[in-house]
């Protein structure tokens, strides 16, 4: 959000908005936090509990169209671990690609 004199502009980045969100969660859940690079590609959060249990996160706001799907489950196929990953979104669908579990972001943020 941008403020301007009375103005308020929001940013049209909507999975931007999503990954921040994610972020400040993970946070606030007292995770150990870092980005991911395989390659030439990113996990966006690359996460650690207390019992230093690991998980792959992406973020995406929607991955109906098949090209944005395909992105970002790739950088978990350069993981050589079995350790959880999941894909984030705001589609209501909880399906599994490949033992990479797509869940609801409110429905994530709304469970520990």
């Amino acid at each position: 959000m941008i403020r301007s004199s009375n103005l308020i502009f929001f940013t049209n980045d909507r999975g931007h908005l999503l990954e921040n969100i994610i972020y400040l969660e993970l946070q606030r859940r007292n995770y150990q936090i870092w980005i991911g690079k395989t390659d030439n590609l990113e996990v966006d959060f690359v996460v650690r509990d207390k019992n230093g249990y690991t998980q792959y996160i992406q973020v995406s706001y929607s991955v109906k169209d098949p090209i944005t799907l395909t992105r970002e489950l790739a950088p978990f196929d350069k993981i050589p671990d079995y350790n959880e990953r999941l894909l984030i979104t705001m589609d209501y669908e909880n399906d599994s690609h490949n033992g990479v579990k797509q869940v609801n972001a409110i429905d994530w943020l709304l469970n520990k």
